[in-house]
Order: structure tokens, then C-alpha cells, then sequence
């Protein structure tokens, strides 16, 4: 229970469904005075981990007479800051949300369900679970497609999908705020979380540069022909296929292409130049058994949160990594995010782009 109307509700429809609930709190010990002053309704909400989020998570919990237990994930959340920093500095683009999903939400928390005995662990995110024909569990995308979480989902282990719960996956964000009002809830109206939990101003550089252990990035912003023609002041501002904020005027649009942090240059160019015809994936997870990952697999493949499911064939080699063909060109492929793969509605797996 993040203090959020999604699981919020998600935690009323599983008590109105007869299940013993039991919410809990994840406490990053990330806050900053910013977050912990932000205002339950106010417009500028951004994390979900902060102490006025544990407040509402509480609150919610003692209206249904629910158990509610905080849990101090200090040193983990420890361990995804450290991780998106090295990302960003070794000029990546890191999702620090999936990284979260993977070793706290489902890893982690798995561990505090079976050390009291629970049988699932569910959250508010916008995902479905369906029982196939042979028994098996797929992982597949939300009713509400703009509100579809699958993707960060990715990295969820197979072995756990039978013991997962996705209450609200079935519902609309417009449905869910009704419901939360029917239900009594003073957070049908909060807006929702946005971005990361550990940074509520989103600004990512000043993060990054208030860190004790930070080097500098700063260095020339060149064309794809090596004239310099700007500077900047950390290339962990920067992101493929980025267009705004670059502060050069061209006449025309100019893209991000590359960033480079042996040179700490960071590559301008046109948008054509951004197209690319496949990548390669490491870090693979697959949510389907292996024996139905054929050499040339036909699907659809996400290369960021907010972007489209593309037509694409992709190759595994191996467990670990898969190389992804798309049927046309992609724009603003970034190493460090994610390449999700599905057929349809179900998520099949994913990796990290190299």
C-alpha cells in the first residue's frame, strides 16, 4: 500500500472479495524535505514513498480494519540509488522503477509474505493475469491501456506469477477514482505518483551531482562530424533521442545520438540518424517457457514506458540475451532501458538494451 488511490482500492476490492488483507509499507529511507512536506492532495505529488504517503497508506488501512506494518527497505532502496547513479554516469539511461519492481516489491517482499504465512502479494498496478489452456499463468496488459504497467513488470520471475494479485488490472483509472469515492477513500482525488520516488523534484542532474562520490561529467556537445558546438555541464542530463533542453539553436530540430563517456562528449544529429534496425538485450527474463522462444520470434517490442509496441522478430541466444530485428526503423533506442517483448496482450519477457 503506497498511500495512492490504485492501491488503495486495489486493497479495498481484495477485503470486499472476503481475503485477509494485510497492508504494508515500503519505506525507502530516500526522503528528502520536499517529499516529506508535500501535501496529501497537493498538485505537485511525485513519489510514493514519502511520509505523508505512509500517513494515507495507514489512514486507508484503518478504515477497513486492516493490519499495517511499515517496512524499512533502507538498504535496498541504498542499492537502486547507487545503481541509477553508475547507469546515468557510464552514460545509460537507467529505470530504476524496474530495478525496484525486481529486487524489493517482488523479491523482497516475497521473503516478508512467507515469513507470516501469506499466500499472494498484490499491488495497484495496472496489469492482468490470465490462466492459460495448459495451466500456465500470463502476465498480460491492463484494460486501460494508457494506464498499462507491464512494462516495468518485466523482470517478475515466472515461479512467482501464480501467487501474485493485480486487483485493479481489469478496471479504468476513471473507474478506479469512482470507486475510491464510493469506497469512502480521501485519496480518490491525490494525482498520481510520477516519475521516481527518491528524487520528488525530478531533477535528475542535481541529484546526481550532490552525490559525495560524483565525478565530472561535463565536457563538448559535437555533431556526428566531431565539430563542437556547445558545452554542457554533466552528460547525465542527456538521454537518446532527447530534443529538448539541448540550448543550441540549429534552425531545425537536433537529436541526442549518442553519449560517450570516455570522451564525456555528447552526440548531436537529425532525427534521421537515430534509426535503428535492431539492438541486442542482456539480463533477459522470460514469463513463457523457453521451448516457445523459437529462433525468429514474431512479436511486438517496447523500447521505453510511454512509447509503442513495435512489430520486431526476435532471436534469444541463449538465456541471458536476445537480439531484437525490428520490421522498421526504431527512433531513440537507449542502452540502459528496457526492451519488453509481447505477443498480443501478453508480456513474454524482456531485457536490458546494450
Amino acid at each position: 500500500m503506497s498511500g495512492g488511490v490504485d492501491s488503495s482500492v486495489a486493497a479495498c476490492l481484495l477485503r470486499q472479495e472476503g481475503h485477509e488483507v494485510i497492508g504494508v509499507f515500503m519505506r525507502h529511507g530516500q526522503e528528502t524535505e520536499t517529499a516529506c512536506s508535500t501535501s496529501t492532495l497537493s498538485p505537485r505529488k511525485q513519489g510514493c514513498c514519502s511520509a505523508a504517503d505512509a500517513a494515507d497508506a495507514r489512514r486507508v488501512a484503518d478504515s477497513l480494519g486492516l493490519p499495517f506494518y511499515v517496512i524499512n527497505f533502507q538498504r535496498e532502496f541504498g542499492q537502486i540509488v547507487d545503481y541509477f547513479v553508475t547507469q546515468y554516469t557510464s552514460g545509460r539511461t537507467p529505470n530504476p522503477c524496474i530495478v525496484c519492481n525486481n529486487w524489493v516489491k517482488f523479491g523482497k517482499l516475497f521473503e516478508y509474505a512467507d515469513s507470516i504465512g501469506a499466500q499472494y502479494v498484490a499491488t495497484g498496478h495496472y496489469a492482468r493475469l490470465k490462466r492459460q489452456d495448459d495451466g500456465q499463468i500470463a502476465l498480460c496488459r491492463a484494460r486501460d491501456d494508457s494506464k498499462d504497467q507491464t512494462y516495468v513488470l518485466f523482470g517478475i520471475k515466472r515461479e512467482v506469477l501464480s501467487r501474485l494479485m493485480f486487483p485493479i488490472g481489469d478496471y479504468r483509472k476513471d473507474e478506479i477514482r469512482r470507486m475510491a469515492t464510493d469506497f469512502g477513500l480521501r485519496v480518490a482525488e491525490k494525482p498520481d505518483s510520477q516519475e521516481i520516488c527518491f528524487i520528488p523534484d525530478q531533477d535528475h542532474a542535481r541529484f546526481i551531482r550532490q552525490r559525495p562520490d560524483r565525478v565530472d561529467t561535463s565536457g563538448d556537445i559535437v555533431t556526428t562530424k566531431g565539430e563542437m558546438v556547445g558545452k554542457h555541464d554533466g552528460y547525465e542530463q542527456f538521454t537518446i533521442g532527447q530534443r529538448k533542453g539541448l540550448k543550441i539553436a540549429f534552425g531545425e530540430p537536433r537529436y541526442v545520438l549518442r553519449i560517450e563517456p570516455d570522451t564525456r562528449r555528447v552526440v548531436i544529429g537529425q532525427r534521421e540518424e537515430l534509426a535503428r534496425s535492431e539492438l541486442i538485450a542482456s539480463g533477459a527474463n522470460w514469463l513463457v517457457k523457453e521451448d516457445t522462444l523459437g529462433p525468429g520470434m514474431q512479436c511486438q517490442v517496447k523500447i521505453r514506458y510511454r512509447g509503442p509496441a513495435v512489430p520486431a522478430i526476435v532471436e534469444p541466444s541463449g538465456l541471458d540475451r536476445f537480439r531484437v530485428k525490428f520490421l522498421e526503423p526504431c527512433y531513440g533506442v537507449a542502452p540502459g532501458q528496457a526492451a519488453v517483448c509481447y505477443q498480443g496482450h501478453q508480456l513474454l519477457g524482456g531485457g536490458w538494451i546494450e
